[in-house]
């Protein structure tokens, strides 16, 4: 079975899993916003997925490892289109070079977010420009060593009175962790078929 195939197998809704997600550890009030990211996979024989580093001066998520995406803006038709926006914005990925596979399970973040990785298939090799007010970097991990959650440790923090658990990998010395490692272990059990 190709691994496109799997990734439209693993994200059929009867394919459900019991997510992981921060929910457990409620910084809000309950109300969640709505964001988007993609989850690019670049079209080639050894597939590896584009993820961005943000700005170590930013104020929020600063120097974080992520995928492209954003908040879901009032005049996005969809989860989907904000996804492909948000790309757009942050690194110049061609919307009609996406090939949508479909959306995963929610993530619910303790910054409240519930955010929808959208899967896409994207053309190799693409001048990709970072938008240097969001993004400092994007690179491409290769698709076996970011989807094998043996690679990442189990990690623990005290954060707000509670200890709190969430998955951390270095890779060539970006640390990909917390949300964005939460989505990748999410879409791991669905492709491993866990329940």
């Amino acid at each position: 079975m190709s691994w496109k195939k799997q990734f439209i197998d693993a994200l059929h809704p009867s394919r459900a899993i019991e997510i992981e997600d921060e929910r457990a550890y409620p910084r809000h009030s309950g109300d969640y916003r709505h964001a988007a990211v993609l989850v690019p996979i670049t079209d080639r024989p050894d597939p590896g997925v584009i993820l961005t580093r943000r700005p170590a001066w930013l104020r929020s998520h600063a120097g974080q490892v992520a995928f492209p995406g954003g908040k879901v803006d009032p005049e996005d038709e969809s989860a989907i289109i904000a996804a492909l926006r948000e790309a757009e914005e942050e690194i110049a990925l061609p919307r009609q070079h996406v090939e949508i596979l479909g959306p995963a399970d929610d993530y619910y973040s303790g910054s409240g977010y519930q955010i929808t990785p959208v899967v896409g298939v994207v053309t190799p090799d693409l001048p990709l420009v970072p938008n240097p007010s969001e993004v400092e970097e994007w690179f491409e991990v290769p698709l076996e060593i970011l989807f094998d959650r043996a690679k990442y440790a189990r990690r623990q923090v005290e954060w707000q009175g509670q200890m709190r658990e969430y998955y951390d990998m270095d890779w060539e010395g970006r640390r990909i962790w917390g949300v964005t490692a939460g989505i990748i272990a999410n879409l791991s059990r669905r492709l491993l078929g866990e329940r």
